[in-house]
């Protein structure tokens, strides 16, 4: 079926691996992968540290032409070979239309990306900056938080495609609510995300299709059935009653 989202489908090619006993394909959200479909506007990968959403996320960024500690296509470093063999078994399905723009943001590597800019920029070449498409100011001079603002505000346009791991590393809520309006200004532009969170604020943008990694595969779910809003809800909801059984200690020896 023809689509005009920049990409709609990833699929595991599974005839492919030789075996489903090593990393990363024993982990199990990746063993059960057949294929994922993708929103439009928004796809959000969500589940526990070690369900495999971040190697997944990895694979399907590089497997589209980004650098595996992120950027843009054009970058090209490495400070350290970590990422997976994933992207060579992925299969992506591509729309019609070619997005105009794109960036891969590793929250845990941006540190990484703002160091390759300053690179670039002191290397003689003619023409503007790198840095200038990201507000002229050096990200290191901007504290990690800041730093994620400029880029969404000043480097992401419109009829782009965006993948982000975990953008809330380094956000307060005020600013990652911040964000979400950024990300629905930039999706009425055209744009495409597919983004890995743990955040309850982010993963509630509507229509938003959330993708759950766990023990059993990879599956659909509503936002008010993740595991991630249920908890803050609950804690907020009574905080000191469930202050008082995670913080109670049993006095009794056993």
């Amino acid at each position: 079926m023809i689509t005009s989202q920049f990409v709609s489908r990833i699929s595991l090619q599974r005839d492919k691996v030789d075996s489903f006993d090593r990393y990363p394909f024993a982990l199990p959200a990746i063993r059960a992968l057949e294929q994922i479909d993708l929103h439009p506007k928004m796809t959000i990968l969500v589940g526990e540290n070690g369900s495999g959403k971040s190697t997944l996320l990895e694979a399907i960024a590089v497997a589209l032409g980004f650098n595996a500690e992120g950027g843009s296509r054009n970058f090209n470093f490495g400070t350290r070979a970590s990422h997976s063999e994933l992207h060579a078994f992925l299969r992506i399905a591509r729309g019609v239309r070619r997005p105009k723009d794109g960036f891969f943001l590793r929250a845990e590597s941006f540190f990484n990306v703002a160091t390759e800019i300053e690179n670039l920029d002191a290397e003689p070449m003619a023409g503007a900056r790198v840095i200038d498409g990201f507000g002229g100011r050096s990200l290191h001079e901007q504290s990690h938080g800041e730093s994620f603002l400029t880029l969404m505000t000043q480097r992401f346009r419109g009829e782009g495609l965006y993948i982000l791991d975990e953008p809330e590393a380094a956000l307060s809520p005020q600013r990652q609510l911040a964000v979400l309006s950024r990300i629905h200004d930039l999706i009425a532009e055209g744009a495409q995300f597919i983004m890995a969170t743990h955040s309850p604020i982010l993963m509630a943008y509507p229509d938003a299709r959330i993708l759950q990694l766990t023990a059993d595969g990879i599956e659909e779910v509503a936002y008010e059935d993740t595991e991630h809003y249920l908890v803050t809800r609950n804690f907020l909801a009574n905080p000191e009653r469930m202050l008082r059984v995670l913080l109670s200690r049993d006095d009794q020896d056993d």
